[in-house]
């Protein structure tokens, strides 16, 4: 019954191609990662199936962005794939995936961060809301699509989102306690 996320990716990549191959790894990894984390709290009684799509989907604007390294040749900068993404899953009647696709960039992008960096999206704010969105967010934090041959540590990440400031960690450590909790 449910949307088949791959034949929506294969839509927008070509599938011999190497940015095709870079996102359905990533996707996948995130996804699993995801779906690992929602299935040992039912007591958060999460949308697996919608868990399992929007992961899948959550970076479907990066072939619109300049990022060469991951096949990308696209004419945005990389931190619009999300609004571009939105806008895809909008158009492809998604509205709810598209919130994930505009709300997992680091721990989320607040409208303060896009005026003081002068981000060249549009002025909101970015931030996961549902459980699902804040979960998809987090479990991306631990693939890199550039690097996608190893988990990153908590440390890592948390010196990868120190640049961003102490909002960004601290939503981050949040979710580690609420979803690492054995």
């Amino acid at each position: 019954m449910g949307m088949d996320p791959v034949k929506i990716i294969e839509k927008y990549y070509p599938a011999n191609t190497e940015a095709y191959q870079i996102l359905l790894h990533h996707s996948k990894q995130v996804t699993k990662k995801a779906l690992t984390i929602a299935r040992k709290h039912p007591e958060m009684r999460l949308d697996l199936s919608f868990i399992y799509e929007a992961a899948m989907l959550h970076d479907i604007g990066v072939f619109l962005c300049n990022a060469p390294e991951i096949g990308c040749y696209g004419e945005a900068e990389y931190i619009c794939h999300g609004h571009l993404g939105a806008g895809l899953m909008r158009q492809e009647g998604y509205p709810r995936h598209a919130l994930v696709c505009e709300r997992h960039t680091g721990t989320g992008i607040s409208k303060e961060m896009v005026i003081a960096e002068q981000l060249p999206i549009p002025v909101q704010d970015y931030l996961p809301v549902s459980p699902e969105e804040q979960l998809i967010c987090f479990a991306d934090k631990f693939y890199s699509k550039s690097h996608p041959e190893k988990e990153k540590s908590i440390g890592k990440i948390r010196k990868g989102l120190s640049r961003y400031g102490n909002e960004t960690i601290m939503r981050f450590d949040n979710w580690s306690k609420l979803f690492l909790a054995e």
